[in-house]
């Protein structure tokens, strides 16, 4: 079920790489059995071809002639009738409020699942005089991201974050995707990217959807060619094995998709169109949009 709610205004702050536009399409959500999904839209943009790693000329002229595609910084909000989740925090500029749209205080977060450690996925877990921003909420992420960032000392902004949660932090182990079984909300395994990402699987009543993180960045080449890897990639090659593996997975199984950086609606279907070849449906957008 796909509901509107109200218009949002977007944080300044783009990613690398990525023109920055000045208006947002509304809030969006979508029903995952007893889960309640809400976007929540940071930004939103174009990206260009000089962040792709293994895209030849013909790949780019085929799925992105102009040299630009639809990119977005999204978080998303998960309400379910044990509490309410947030799983990731963009770069923080404007997640206060459009929190607020959704009827959700900083307070209200009972916990915080990070998918790794970059700057648009941490950037609002701390307030400016660096205490938690999320003052109740536990802090989930994967141990391998934990000590790829924190424990070599790589990142001084997660290391600051983390220290603000530690006294309630859960480090977990992820699994396989065909491993996750039952109804639940599960920490999928999805190296490459960073060595510790992850994607989180909701299930419930029948419904599933998959929160892939940072999976893809350039929808539009990504999902038809897998291959395709990002200068962010930690891993470009893992990151494009790991891609392939989950985009199987969610296309075998009907599994609807949400992504940190997949345009307005931030939700879509993928459908499998040759061997290791996909194509993206986002959800139907609101009449009159």
């Amino acid at each position: 079920m796909i509901t509107k709610i109200k218009t949002m205004l977007l944080a300044v702050m783009p990613l690398a790489g990525m023109a920055q536009e000045k208006a947002a399409p509304e809030v969006f959500t979508d029903k995952v059995g007893v889960y309640e999904v809400v976007l929540l839209l940071e930004n939103q943009g174009q990206g260009n071809t000089s962040i792709l790693i293994g895209a030849t000329p013909e790949m780019i002229s085929q799925t992105i002639p102009n040299g630009n595609y639809p990119n977005a910084v999204n978080a998303f909000l998960v309400k379910t009738p044990k509490g309410n989740i947030l799983i990731d925090t963009g770069f923080g500029r404007n997640l206060k409020k459009n929190l607020a749209e959704a009827g959700i205080t900083p307070e209200q977060i009972n916990t915080l699942i990070i998918t790794h450690a970059h700057g648009d996925h941490i950037g609002g877990m701390l307030t400016a005089e660096g205490q938690r921003a999320f003052p109740n909420a536990q802090l989930v992420m994967s141990n391998t991201e934990k000590d790829y960032w924190v424990d070599t000392k790589q990142q001084e902004s997660m290391i600051r974050a983390y220290d603000a949660y530690k006294n309630n932090v859960q480090l977990i182990q992820p699994v396989e995707p065909e491993n996750a079984t039952g109804d639940g909300i599960f920490h999928i395994d999805a190296p490459g990217h960073t060595p510790g990402h992850i994607a989180v699987l909701l299930r419930s009543k029948g419904e599933q959807m998959l929160i892939c993180g940072d999976l893809t960045h350039a929808m539009a080449i990504q999902i038809p060619y897998p291959q395709v890897s990002v200068t962010y990639d930690t891993d470009p090659a893992l990151a494009a094995k790991t891609r392939k593996h989950i985009l199987k997975f969610v296309s075998d199984r009907n599994i609807p998709i949400a992504g940190m950086h997949i345009a307005y609606p931030g939700m879509g279907n993928v459908e499998e169109i040759g061997t290791e070849s996909y194509s993206f449906t986002p959800m139907s957008l609101p009449s009159g949009r």
